[in-house]
């Protein structure tokens, strides 16, 4: 970063303060506005020739028609036209077509410097039978289709209404997973197979010490049919029905809420006890990115997800539409070949995904994003894989797949944050941060989910719905801080520290599986 200097005004005129700019790479022919400049604002000797946005770039050189456009040492995209210095860059004079990019499979795989076990920090989570460690103590009510929906909340609220609950503080609470699949589908293939996995995590999940699953009866997704593919049994862990066998809406939610109330004092049992982080498998994940995302709050979480890392726990990054383009600096440091090669795989599935569906990669970013500086996909791509640190790539996997390898992994998951963070959770994710710039509002339940604000405002404008500011780099708080602040806030989150979007109540409406198919 060749200049940075300290906050000043919203709005930079000439004459003003010297104004906050970044020059990221020595080869970039772009720099990022900090405060919004009006024209005739003198930067580095150079005269802002329009309004420039904060957090929106501007040029350095002249730039050809047809010339790269560089940030971060990167491409992200092509001048549209000639570009003079002291322009306003964006997707008025910016375009993107693609261009080679040199995968050097592993050519970056190192070691990741693991601490002794003696050095690793611990948390307080809950152990389960099966060997998986939680950071939360709900009980679930599971969907196997719409048609299921109302009786599971008619249920939970029953529940909660009646005071029964407070008998039992070890619980966190009752958790209704409602969706709006699981019929009108194919009873095979790949979006049957991914909805199968869905419902698997989570009907499995180690935040919930038991879940009731409950159907109408006539669907597609059959649970009969799942507890036989996945050998699942009745037990004080798990029960089922169907409205249909039931006979109705007012039996069935009768007999839900009597499953969960057998079920209630062995799933309060469970205490928290002293855990190694090595059991923490954390979600990272950005939505409402903005011009800052890149250069604060997503390089910070990497720096955490490299932390965790080296504690022997796992990180999972995801949303494959916000890598693409900067895939090329993921396999660099996959862990072989054959790794690389999978995450290659998995994006031009997403090019022909797309292709069939009469869209293209670039149809992201949202305009939300460009309004907070953003203009290609390539340009987030950068920023979004920030926050996967620089820790060897140790597998890929697809979407929803249970996550078993330790260290920094990748799921294939759309861009669509809760769609990508329910597969990253039904993978296994006990924890999610979660980074914005815009003020993606946000919550996961049985997964607790810190939110990462990436510059001071939106953190001041919606400080009951951020966890941490990390706008503060720009003011000279280093990324090796934030990272270390985050990494312990991710800690005290697992040990049970309420997130602001658990205190506000985020996290019923967000079970959003992919639905990847036609819908018949």
């Amino acid at each position: 970063m060749d200049e940075l200097v300290r906050e000043g005004a919203s709005e930079v005129r000439a004459g003003a303060a010297s104004p906050r700019v970044l020059h990221l790479a020595a080869s970039d022919n772009v720099a990022v506005a900090l405060d919004a400049l009006a024209p005739g604002v003198v930067v580095s000797g150079i005269t802002a020739q329009a309004r420039i946005p904060r957090g929106h770039k501007f040029a350095l050189v002249p730039i050809a028609e047809g010339e790269p456009v560089r940030k971060l040492g990167q491409i992200i995209g092509f001048a549209a036209r000639a570009i003079a210095p002291g322009e306003h860059v964006h997707e008025h004079n910016v375009v993107l077509h693609d261009f080679s990019r040199d995968y050097a499979f592993a050519v970056d795989a190192h070691d990741d410097g693991l601490l002794p076990e003696a050095e690793r920090a611990t948390f307080q989570g809950y152990r389960r039978s099966n060997g998986r460690t939680g950071t939360r103590n709900y009980l679930g009510i599971l969907t196997s289709v719409n048609c299921s929906a109302s009786v599971a909340r008619f249920a939970a609220q029953e529940l909660e209404r009646s005071g029964f609950l407070e008998q039992f503080p070890g619980i966190d609470g009752i958790v209704p997973i409602t969706h709006g699949t699981g019929c009108g589908m194919a009873s095979k293939g790949e979006g049957f197979d991914i909805l199968n996995r869905t419902v698997w995590g989570y009907a499995t999940h180690p935040n919930f010490a038991a879940v009731v699953m409950v159907g109408l009866g006539c669907e597609v997704f059959q649970i009969a049919r799942f507890k036989s593919e996945y050998g699942v049994q009745e037990s004080d862990g798990f029960r089922s029905l169907t409205i249909q066998d039931e006979g109705g809406t007012r039996k069935t939610v009768e007999h839900l809420v009597g499953a969960l109330k057998e079920m209630l004092p062995a799933a309060a049992a469970h205490r928290r006890q002293t855990r190694p982080a090595a059991e923490l498998i954390l979600a990272l994940q950005c939505g409402g990115s903005d011009g800052y995302s890149a250069l604060t709050a997503n390089p910070a979480l990497g720096v955490a997800s490299d932390l965790l890392v080296r504690n022997g726990g796992t990180s999972i990054l995801s949303e494959t539409p916000e890598i693409y383009g900067a895939e090329h600096l993921l396999t660099r440091r996959a862990a072989n070949r054959a790794v690389g090669e999978k995450l290659v795989a998995r994006i031009k599935w997403w090019e022909e995904y797309t292709s069939r569906s009469a869209g293209e990669m670039n149809n992201n970013p949202s305009p939300g994003n460009k309004a907070g500086g953003l203009t290609t996909i390539l340009e987030k791509s950068l920023g979004a894989a920030a926050k996967g640190g620089a820790s060897t790539l140790r597998a890929v996997y697809e979407y929803a797949e249970p996550v078993t390898e330790h260290g920094f992994v990748y799921m294939d998951t759309p861009g669509y944050d809760p769609v990508a963070a329910t597969g990253q959770v039904a993978g296994g994710a006990n924890l999610i941060c979660f980074t914005t710039g815009r003020g993606s509002a946000f919550g996961c339940k049985p997964t607790p989910s810190l939110k990462l604000a990436t510059n001071s405002d939106i953190y001041r404008r919606m400080e009951e719905d951020m966890d941490i500011n990390c706008g503060d780099v720009l003011d000279g708080v280093t990324l090796e801080e934030k990272g270390r602040e985050i990494f312990d806030k991710i800690l005290r989150t697992a040990s049970g520290e309420r997130t602001k979007s658990e205190a506000l109540g985020y996290g019923d409406a967000e079970f959003v599986p992919w639905q990847v198919g036609a819908v018949m």
